[in-house]
C-alpha cells in the first residue's frame, strides 16, 4: 500500500482486515522529525503503526535503491491512494500486476492533487471515485471501477472527502478481484478519453482570494471548496479602519437580487448576515473569521464592526 493522507485510511484498514497479505506501507517521510508530530500529518502511517505492519518511507519512491528494496518484497500489486508522488514505470514494474490508484473523481475529470476541492469550486452536483490501472502519466491509466456520489448542496470539501474515501473501499476490492483474474497481457479497463480530461492542480494560498466580479453562487462554491485550506478570503477597506481587515469566510448564502452598488461593495447587514454585492447576486456571509482570531457567527463580528453601505471588499 502506498498512502499518506486521510483519503487512504479506509481502504488501507479494509485491506488489513481482508484475506490479502499487506506486505508494507510506503508513505512519505516525516520531515520535521525533531518536533512533535501531529497524527493528522500522516494518518495512514498512524493506522499502520497500530497494525504493526512494516513501514517504508523513502524520500522518493522512484529512487533506484528503494526500487531494489520494493522488488525484494515481490509484491503482486501496488495499491496507491493519497500518496503524493507519481510512480515511475520502473517502480510500477516491481509488482507482478502493476499498480492501482484510488482517485477522488470520476476520471478523466479532475486529474491532479485536489479533485474534491475543484469539483465543489466548479459547482458540480455529482462526483465519485475511480480506480485506475496505473501508468506513469498522472491519473491517465485505464479505469477499472467507478462509483458515483451526489454532492449535498451545503457540503464542503472537508465533509465530502471522508464520504468519498469510504465509497472507495469496495471499488478497491473489486479492482483487485479483476486483476487476480487478468492474464497480464490483454486490455483491461476502459481507456480514458484525453479530450474529456480536466485538471485539478494542487491548491495554492492565492486560490482562496475572492474575485468579486464572479457571481454570488460561484463565490459560495469557492467557500465550500476551500475549507479548511486555503480558505476563502478578502480584505475589508473602511475609513474607520487603520488598515484593511483580512476576512476569511466560512459559510454563506446567496440572494439572487442585485443592488445599485458595484461588485465587492457592502450592501448592509441583518442579524446573522453580512450582505455583499457580487458580479451577479448578493453574497450573505453567515460565519466569518477576522485574521488572527477564531471563526464566529457574523452577528458576533458585526457587534464590534458595524458595516457602512458602500464600503468595499477588495483583493
Amino acid at each position: 500500500m502506498f498512502g499518506t493522507g486521510p483519503f487512504a485510511v479506509p481502504s488501507f484498514k479494509s485491506l488489513l482486515n481482508s484475506d490479502h497479505d499487506v506486505l508494507a506501507l510506503v508513505t512519505r517521510p516525516i520531515l520535521d522529525s525533531g518536533k512533535r508530530r501531529k497524527s493528522a500529518e500522516n494518518p495512514t502511517r498512524d493506522a499502520c503503526v497500530e497494525a504493526g505492519i512494516r513501514i517504508l518511507d523513502p524520500p522518493s519512491a522512484n529512487d533506484q535503491d528503494f526500487i531494489v528494496v520494493l522488488g525484494d518484497l515481490k509484491p503482486d500489486l501496488l495499491v496507491v491512494c493519497d500518496y503524493g508522488q507519481i510512480l515511475s514505470r520502473q517502480c510500477l514494474a516491481t509488482a507482478r500486476l502493476g499498480g492501482i490508484n484510488l482517485h477522488g473523481s470520476l476520471l478523466p475529470k479532475y486529474r491532479g492533487a485536489a479533485p474534491i476541492q475543484w469539483c465543489i469550486y466548479n459547482g458540480d452536483e455529482v462526483t465519485g471515485v475511480t480506480i485506475i490501472h496505473m501508468t506513469p502519466k498522472l491519473d491517465g491509466g485505464p479505469c477499472l471501477v467507478q462509483e458515483e456520489l451526489t454532492i449535498d448542496p451545503d457540503e464542503n470539501s472537508e465533509q465530502l472527502e471522508p464520504r468519498l474515501a469510504q465509497l472507495g473501499v469496495q471499488p478497491v476490492h473489486r479492482s483487485i478481484q479483476m486483476l487476480s483474474q487478468w492474464d497480464g497481457v490483454s486490455a483491461i479497463g476502459e481507456i480514458q478519453d484525453p479530450k474529456l480530461a480536466t485538471k485539478a492542480p494542487r491548491l495554492k494560498k492565492s486560490d482562496g482570494l475572492v474575485d468579486w466580479n464572479r457571481t454570488a453562487s460561484q463565490i459560495r462554491n469557492q467557500i465550500r471548496a476551500f475549507i479548511p485550506w486555503p480558505g476563502t478570503y478578502t480584505h475589508w477597506h473602511s475609513e474607520r479602519l487603520k488598515q484593511p481587515m483580512r476576512l476569511i469566510f466560512h459559510s454563506a448564502d446567496v440572494w439572487d437580487t442585485d443592488s445599485d452598488l458595484g461588485p465587492g461593495q457592502v450592501v448592509g447587514s441583518e442579524n446573522d448576515g453580512l450582505i455583499i454585492q457580487t458580479g451577479s447576486g448578493q453574497l450573505v456571509v453567515r460565519q466569518i473569521q477576522p485574521a488572527g482570531k477564531r471563526a464566529m457567527p457574523v452577528r458576533d463580528f458585526l457587534r464590534g464592526n458595524p458595516p457602512q453601505k458602500g464600503e468595499r471588499m477588495l483583493s
